[in-house]
């Protein structure tokens, strides 16, 4: 009998969570465990190993039942090599995770970035493959992002396609010439958020959050239903900051949909998503500016799951 299952592995600097689809692209179970990044690269892939297994036995399935094992990576792949170029969350450059995974279990193993993971999910789940030319946005602790032309993934001559977090903005959201603490990522992702509330707590102004050694979105958007000052004006700033900077990539690229997602924009987006369009139609070219459509996914962290089938039906057929 033909292997009828994936299993796809959405990896963060923090947790790693797997889940097992079916053949009729259903999630029937799911595991998610800790991301131990201090022991280095062979630690990792353990846990991710561990958790296919306990995939493995929690469905009463062999591995020969697996189709593939579909991982999402945050930093820049390799999908033909499984190298990982640079993972800076996870501590690994020049990793081939493909091969230490392959060494620990004897499933097909395929490897993508995690963001464009999520936009071949996004785009063949959420949207039915019915996209052009679009670029998926997902604005969590970093940012990230992926390309898609004619309906086609862009990965770039030296696979860093996509690669948003790491343009050049001053905080307006234009293009800048320092390369110190002015990436886009520095400007808008939630670490950049936390880092200037955390700047206005010790300038003494006033504010309904504490200062704490992380503030995860759900704290942001908390603060923001109370309408506190110090996180309104950052939260605003950022989203401005995303408006132009997405204005400006379609100016360039000629896009028609833009897709956002990331635990920021799903914990604050009734707030940050009408301001992100707006600043983006005062940014973009009006000609092209007219024809894009903008929202947020709703797949959430499900966007990469759905995207390993994707990835396997690119690299192994259906």
């Amino acid at each position: 009998m033909a292997a009828s299952y994936i299993i796809s592995v959405d990896l963060g600097g923090t947790k790693i969570l797997s889940a097992l689809l079916n053949d009729k692209n259903e999630i029937v179970s799911r595991v998610k465990v800790a991301t131990d990044i201090e022991k280095g690269g062979d630690e990792i892939v353990l846990s991710i190993s561990n958790s296919v297994r306990q995939i493995l036995l929690e469905n009463h399935l062999k591995e020969e039942d697996i189709k593939a094992v579909c991982l999402g990576v945050p930093g820049t792949v390799n999908p033909s090599t499984g190298i990982i170029a640079i993972a800076p969350n996870l501590g690994l450059v020049e990793y081939n995770i493909k091969e230490a995974l392959s060494n620990q279990i004897d499933i097909p193993v395929l490897i993508e970035n995690d963001v464009n993971l999520a936009g071949l999910g996004i785009k063949k789940y959420e949207l039915n493959d019915d996209v052009k030319n679009m670029i998926v946005v997902f604005i969590g602790t970093g940012i990230g992002g992926a390309l898609f032309f004619d309906g086609k993934i862009y990965r770039g001559s030296t696979f860093y396609a996509g690669e948003i977090g790491h343009m050049l903005v001053d905080a307006k959201g234009a293009f800048s010439i320092s390369p110190i603490h002015s990436t886009f990522e520095l400007t808008a992702s939630r670490t950049a958020i936390v880092r200037e509330v955390k700047k206005n707590l010790k300038r003494g102004k006033k504010s309904t959050v504490k200062e704490k050694k992380s503030l995860k979105s759900k704290a942001l958007a908390d603060a923001l239903a109370k309408k506190d000052p110090v996180v309104v004006k950052q939260i605003t700033k950022a989203s401005k900051t995303i408006g132009t900077v997405l204005g400006s990539i379609t100016t360039l690229l000629n896009i028609d949909t833009i897709v956002l997602g990331g635990g920021v924009i799903e914990a604050m987006h009734d707030f940050m998503m009408p301001i992100i369009t707006k600043t983006f139609n005062e940014s973009v070219l009006e000609a092209p500016g007219k024809c894009v459509k903008i929202f947020e996914t709703k797949l959430g962290d499900d966007a990469a799951l759905y995207g390993g089938i994707a990835l396997a039906e690119e690299f192994l057929g259906n």
